[in-house]
């Protein structure tokens, strides 16, 4: 096995100095275009990967990211946040960046903890989740001097002056109602969390939206206990979908996969399994409804991760000349599944 390559045996394999081996690691503007090119390819020839002690010394940073880690509320939409965090790892470490898990039990906590990891430098930064109404977290890290971003949007104030990447529910649970339009259903219920979750809020106007567009009243909606509001989970799916099918409902477009799961029992008992399945959408596209065969509306998680830690990592870089602080809604993607009959005549 060949010994590792190091920086010297690089320079005397290229015949430069090690200074222009560092300068093009380093500060790759002021190497010529064509010797930086030559000494990149030199570099992914032969594996070689600079000393992290040293890059870190050097930069007087850690290049490690803390996140704040929940346990799960349920088997099926936890896997949502569990992807986020394998892509926000993955990310990382094309970056030469790790990771620093931590646990709390509260929004102060979390803050007080990044802040101290930060102050000992333990981290260089860190990333915000879940993000909510009344969300002091933004406001105390900037206090404290914590550089982060977040996944999610500040509910409150739109034009916040920190970075920030999240997901378009509207537009996914406008997708999904369009979808149930096409099919022929007007009574299209929506299964959603309280008023004031933000998120919820959110994937709850998409569907009022499409359905106004539809020529359906917003009071009709509520006053016709279309608009369901429960907590979220499979029992409260099936309560909620009962509720909106006696009052008329045919289909059904969820805040979550585990809503639709409910909801798709409750029509299972009524209709078809086929009508049971292609009158209900549900959010997050997880494994457990694409194992139920039922429609969802998928979020880009790899590529929120992916632009959470470039973000993260330009605050990091220009910390002596912060960029402007960045807003970044993506869409989503409905996800519709075929019906498959097989399944309706096995389960006769």
């Amino acid at each position: 096995m060949g010994e590792k390559p190091t920086l010297q045996s690089l320079a005397s394999s290229l015949g430069v100095s090690r200074q222009t081996i560092s300068n093009v690691l380093n500060n790759p503007q002021v190497v010529h275009a064509s010797t930086r090119d030559r000494v990149l390819a030199e570099i992914r020839a032969s594996g070689y990967r600079p000393s992290a002690a040293a890059r870190s010394l050097r930069s007087r940073r850690s290049e490690v990211i803390g996140l704040r880690i929940r346990p799960a509320v349920d088997g099926i939409n936890g896997s949502l946040m569990d992807a986020f965090l394998h892509a926000l790892v993955e990310c990382s470490q094309r970056r030469d960046h790790r990771l620093l898990l931590i646990t709390a039990t509260s929004d102060e906590q979390e803050t007080s903890e990044q802040a101290a990891l930060h102050t000992t430098g333990a981290i260089d930064g860190c990333v915000l989740t879940d993000t909510h109404l009344d969300d002091t977290r933004p406001a105390e890290l900037a206090a404290t001097g914590v550089p982060f971003v977040a996944f999610g949007r500040p509910w409150q104030d739109r034009d916040a002056g920190h970075s920030w990447v999240d997901i378009d529910g509207a537009a996914g649970t406008r997708l999904a109602t369009e979808h149930l339009l096409d099919l022929g259903h007007r009574r299209i219920a929506f299964l959603g969390w309280p008023t004031g979750s933000g998120v919820g809020d959110d994937r709850r106007s998409g569907w009022q939206r499409a359905m106004a567009d539809a020529g359906v009243a917003a009071e009709d909606l509520a006053t016709g206990l279309l608009d369901q509001r429960t907590d979220d989970g499979v029992v409260e799916g099936t309560q909620a979908m009962e509720r909106a099918l006696r009052a008329g409902a045919t289909a059904a477009v969820c805040a979550s996969d585990s809503l639709a799961v409910g909801a798709s029992t409750v029509l299972r008992r009524v209709s078809s399994a086929e009508t049971a399945r292609t009158a209900v959408v549900g959010f997050d596209d997880t494994p457990v409804a694409a194992a139920l065969g039922l429609s969802s509306v998928r979020q880009p998680v790899a590529a929120a991760a992916s632009r959470v830690v470039d973000l993260l990592i330009e605050r990091l870089t220009t910390a002596n000349d912060p960029p402007e602080p960045v807003h970044d809604l993506l869409t989503p993607e409905l996800v519709l599944r075929e019906f498959d009959r097989r399944l309706d005549q096995h389960a006769r």
